[in-house]
């Protein structure tokens, strides 16, 4: 068939479905429809992302933030969503550690003839493509060039004039407290687990420290961390905590000077919109597959710390030393070098203000 109608997963996080970004795009390039099958966190970036025609939300048992018991219901659900929407066939876009065979199972019982996905374990019938990572998919790749070389094993390539980079939508505004500014840095202090987060303390001195330096900052967030970007912003930060919508963030991250983000959700958003990323990035996944993939980044952190590859959600180690030992002043050192090199890729810089304005 050469206009498939295809079903493309991926059920995790948010974050995790922002870098199926180019996968996505090159599916809809020889799809006549694309249906994104998402868990509900990450269906609000499905809906960022060009080339789906159609967002559906599952709640997979086997997921950690939608686990639930698997009953005929559950079941139920999926075949009638699949018979819904009507797949040709299924890419199943996975992690490193993730398997794609609970959902192949599932889809081949609600009738999707062909299934594609990379998987460790032999398929058996379940699966009609596999790549065997370590083999097929190399495991030192960015996870975004891994779903796309699972696109690509389907049948599925990037057209013509498409650089693989991430990319969203970008058709909103940023609200008016920050639509009006001439610069601004934008620090979001959470992170999808504790392991990944730079102490509160330190994200409130560097706001601290950059109104002393004149420097508006916009603190980002969602409504479950009001109380933490409240803290953030203190007295001199502009709190947008659960204030904006996904599109309305990107919106926001888009017109910032540089933005200082953990490794969660909005720092793949912040490199969909090509805008400068210090990075707090704790070890405990690696950096090759997790940073933010974007032309100027600054990786903070200590990524030989003792949590390295744990995967752990809280710190195993005393004193969260892989980001407890960076310091704001480093946080600054690495705005400044971003503008310094910005500079010299482009024949201006991010802002008007100068390299050392930070």
């Amino acid at each position: 068939m050469s206009h498939p109608r295809v079903l493309v997963a991926r059920l995790d996080s948010f974050g995790d479905v922002l870098v199926t970004g180019p996968a996505v795009r090159a599916v809809a390039a020889r799809a006549a429809h694309v249906t994104m099958l998402c868990g509900p966190q990450g269906a609000p970036a499905a809906e960022l992302l060009p080339g789906v025609d159609r967002v559906r939300v599952w709640a997979a048992p086997w997921v950690p933030e939608t686990a639930r018991p698997i009953d005929d219901a559950v079941v139920a659900e999926l075949r009638a969503l699949v018979a819904e929407e009507g797949p040709d066939e299924a890419v199943v876009l996975t992690s490193f550690h993730q398997s794609p065979l609970p959902l192949a199972l599932l889809l081949r019982l609600a009738g999707v003839v062909r299934v594609t996905g990379a998987s460790v374990d032999h398929p058996g019938s379940l699966l009609d493509v596999r790549l065997r990572p370590g083999e097929d998919l190399p495991e030192d790749v960015t996870e975004s060039q891994r779903a796309l070389r699972i696109a690509e094993a389907a049948g599925f390539r990037l057209p013509p004039g498409d650089d693989g980079r991430l990319v969203v939508r970008q058709d909103a505004v940023a609200p008016p407290a920050v639509a009006g500014l001439d610069r601004y840095v934008v620090v979001h202090p959470g992170a999808s687990v504790p392991a990944r987060s730079w102490p509160a303390v330190r994200h409130r001195d560097l706001v601290a420290a950059y109104a002393e330096r004149g420097v508006p900052v916009v603190v980002t967030g969602s409504a479950g961390e009001r109380a933490l970007t409240a803290s953030v912003a203190g007295a001199t930060g502009i709190d947008l905590g659960g204030r904006t919508t996904p599109a309305e963030l990107a919106a926001v991250l888009a017109g910032a000077e540089v933005v200082v983000v953990g490794n969660t959700g909005p720092a793949h958003l912040a490199a969909a919109v090509r805008v400068p990323i210090v990075s707090l990035f704790s070890p405990v996944v690696p950096a090759v597959k997790w940073a933010p993939s974007a032309p100027l980044v600054e990786l903070l952190g200590d990524q030989d710390a003792p949590c390295r590859l744990s995967r752990a959600r809280e710190c195993p180690v005393d004193g969260h030393p892989c980001l407890a030992s960076v310091r704001v002043e480093d946080v600054l050192d690495a705005h400044r070098r971003l503008l310094v090199r910005a500079s010299r890729m482009e024949p201006r810089s991010l802002r008007s203000a100068g390299a050392g304005a930070a």
